[in-house]
């Protein structure tokens, strides 16, 4: 297997060569960062209907982690277009941060559909690094679909740790690799390469769940889910919450 893989990848290396191109001399990168908000408006519509249900359970218990102030204080890393606000609950104090500031636009637009919410302020930043969040100063961290594109998982897992306070959670739903030897788990080690140029930096192989279990969290509750979605190369999936 490991041959065909390799074959059906150079062939993947070929026939996507001026986009590797384009990627060597630094013009891909800009394209997609003014492109790829675009798209992930239509995508993020289609995932919120397919994986509403699943939503909706995940985020269900958040108004249990508020603070001493009786609000409760969320940031989610990697934003986007602003998808899980309407899960979040009345009143929630919002922060978000993302590296790329196009996004800030549809973010506008989604909390003007989102008025239960209020809103702090949108920071641009990596999630490796997000010094302008003070230590111990969060209740709530929400990460969706974002540890499949950051350059460190372990490194954004100690950053959540740093600026949740003591018993605060972090909650994540994420596509995964798949179970090795089926054909899904094949297609994604074929077409990891172009994923990743096409979406922005996406990998499709990535074990999420393992960094997740060796970070310094005092309680992990995880599941593994084969998400109803249209893309089977994103259906495996993980989600739920760990406690500080």
């Amino acid at each position: 297997m490991a041959l065909t893989i390799f074959i059906l990848r150079l062939v993947v290396y070929i026939l996507a060569f001026p986009m590797y191109l384009l990627n060597f001399l630094g013009f891909w990168g800009w394209i997609c960062k003014k492109c790829f908000p675009h798209f992930l408006v239509r995508f993020s519509e289609t995932y919120n209907k397919q994986m509403a249900s699943q939503k909706r359970e995940l985020f269900s218990n958040l108004q249990a982690f508020q603070g001493p102030s009786g609000k409760l204080s969320l940031l989610e890393v990697g934003c986007g277009t602003g998808t899980n606000f309407k899960f979040y609950p009345p009143g929630c104090r919002v922060t978000c941060i993302d590296p790329n500031p196009n996004f800030e636009k549809f973010l506008i637009k989604s909390l003007a559909e989102n008025r239960h919410l209020q809103f702090e302020r949108f920071l641009v930043a990596a999630g490796e690094n997000m010094r302008p969040v003070a230590s111990g100063s969060m209740d709530v961290v929400v990460c969706t679909l974002v540890l499949c594109s950051v350059e460190s998982q372990e490194q954004i897992l100690r950053e959540v740790c740093r600026v949740l306070r003591p018993g605060g959670a972090f909650y994540f739903m994420e596509h995964v690799s798949a179970e090795p030897s089926t054909w899904n788990y094949f297609w994604q080690q074929v077409l990891d390469p172009i994923w990743y140029l096409l979406f922005d930096g996406c990998n499709l192989t990535r074990e999420s769940w393992k960094p997740l279990e060796r970070a310094s969290f005092s309680q992990l509750k995880l599941k593994h889910l084969h998400a109803p979605l249209s893309w089977a190369l994103v259906r495996p999936h993980i989600y739920g919450y760990a406690v500080k």
